[in-house]
């Protein structure tokens, strides 16, 4: 089989649009009340539609993100949900950092009693990754 030469240098400097965590809608995000304070209630919320792009190639980033969590005195309201997650979609992050910050915000925003989220990032070059953080109210007081 004869060998085929084959230029790369085609690739070089391609960059796609990346923006910085600076455009991330943390303040969309709303609450409602827990009418049930007091009682520990499980809430998961799942979405198999979460991006955001990798900080070096500006290549998309895809996972199913997994947020359970026991509400103190608040529920998070879905759509400023959505529009937060969304957000995410040109912003160069390394998926653990991704999944870290998600937490944190939500946190904030919360005060839960505990939350954990879940990045299961699909696989490029073989390779996937699973990133799982976690808060629990009383061992980070």
């Amino acid at each position: 089989m004869a060998k085929v030469e084959v230029n790369h240098s085609k690739y070089e400097g391609i960059r796609f649009d990346i923006q910085d965590e600076n455009v991330i809608l943390v303040d969309i995000l709303e609450t409602i009340p827990y009418e049930y304070v007091g009682k520990d209630t499980l809430v998961t919320i799942p979405t198999t539609e979460f991006t955001s792009v990798c900080p070096w190639s500006g290549l998309p980033d895809f996972a199913d993100i997994i947020i359970s969590y026991i509400p103190n005195e608040d529920l998070v309201e879905m759509k400023s949900l959505k529009y937060y997650l969304t957000s995410y979609r040109n912003v160069g992050i390394y998926q653990e950092h991704a999944t870290n910050r998600i937490l944190e915000d939500l946190v904030k925003l919360l005060k839960p009693k505990y939350i954990k989220v879940t990045g299961n990032w699909n696989a490029r070059g073989g390779l996937g990754t699973e990133v799982v953080v976690e808060y629990k109210e009383d061992s980070n007081k």
